[in-house]
């Protein structure tokens, strides 16, 4: 019998558990926090901007694999991160993501199954986390946004926290050195026109980060 194939992409609320709540706090303090302590001098600007009392997306430009860990350090809660399905691909980093509760997604389209997992976090006490330029881009621009994220924020009506990161690039290749600047802007509503909650969000990274905006063409 042909083993039957996984959707990394469909979790439930009975997925996001105290022991994956406990991994990645563990993950996060353990080995990241000292890091952003005492090597990277993270400094965090507008935590006051972050709601406590509705449901909301922390969606962030992504510049490095240190990204994630930021936001989840930053945080109050624990984040259930969209991975791209291509990491899962490998057992380790599907080991990791797993443990973590990150769940997959097609940075393509917006899938059925990814919607439904969105809302299934809705339903506990984590909070949803993106990247809507899908990948890490360079240094010094906004671009290549998937407007996705705008459509999941309707389907699941949470907010979306704009997080600008500047400086975790850096880390790939001086892993001890370089600073990181983490400022948080105000919310943004969901219930507006796709594009209009994309420009929204893109506007407000440029503006936290000093990066250049490059729209996506037409």
């Amino acid at each position: 019998m042909a083993k039957q194939k996984v959707n990394y992409a469909r979790r439930t609320a009975k997925y996001f558990n105290f022991m994956r709540k406990v991994f990645q706090r563990i993950v996060t303090n353990v080995w990241y926090s000292p890091r952003f302590k005492l090597i990277y001098k993270l400094k965090i600007e507008g935590k006051e901007n972050i709601p406590h009392n509705s449901d909301f997306i922390a969606c962030g430009n992504h510049l490095s694999n240190l990204d994630p860990y930021i936001i989840t350090y930053i945080m109050p809660k624990p984040v259930a991160f969209m991975a791209k399905k291509e990491l899962f691909e490998k057992a380790f980093t599907r080991w990791m993501l797993d443990w973590q509760g990150a769940f997959a997604v097609n940075r393509e389209k917006l899938e059925v199954s990814t919607i439904k997992t969105a809302l299934e976090v809705k339903n506990t006490d984590w909070i949803l986390g993106l990247f809507p330029q899908g990948t890490r881009a360079k240094s010094g621009t906004i671009e290549n946004i998937h407007k996705g994220f705008a459509g999941l924020a309707r389907s699941t009506k949470c907010g979306i926290l704009p997080i600008g990161i500047v400086g975790s690039e850096k880390t790939t290749w001086l892993p001890f050195k370089g600073n990181i600047t983490v400022k948080i802007g105000e919310l943004i509503p969901y219930d507006e026109d796709l594009d209009a909650v994309m420009e929204k969000w893109a506007r407000a990274i440029q503006e936290l980060t000093g990066f250049t905006y490059i729209p996506n063409p037409a």
